[in-house]
């Protein structure tokens, strides 16, 4: 039951901090593992779930795979939207929030690893 995974995938931390991140604007693995200080394969996983779960969907942009919501979900389950309405009420998140606005402040991104 797809209503199932959904539930479950949202029964992580790390998970639904990564889904309040993606809200912002598509991110890339690297990006996600900075913010939260994960190992990648530790995101990787996590974005597994999430993916598996149908709430988030990835772009491949050359080597790089950007996630994002998925607004089929979204659309499909209304409260999802208003669970990442309340998310913005977390201050705990803001943290994440603020990491996120650090990085694109200094320009990083994936790509530019990959060039160091």
């Amino acid at each position: 039951m797809e209503i199932v995974e959904i539930l479950k995938a949202l029964g992580d931390e790390t998970r639904v901090r990564i889904l309040h991140l993606v809200q912002e604007k598509p991110l890339c693995v690297c990006e996600i593992q900075e913010i939260l200080g994960l190992s990648q394969s530790n995101t990787s996983r996590h974005l597994i779930k999430l993916k598996n779960a149908k709430l988030i969907k990835g772009d491949k942009k050359a080597q790089w795979v950007y996630y994002s919501l998925a607004p089929d979900t979204f659309h499909k389950y209304s409260f999802l939207g208003d669970l990442m309405k309340n998310l913005n009420l977390y201050k705990d998140l803001e943290n994440d929030r603020q990491a996120l606005k650090s990085l694109q402040e200094k320009g990083f991104s994936c790509e530019k690893l990959t060039k160091n």
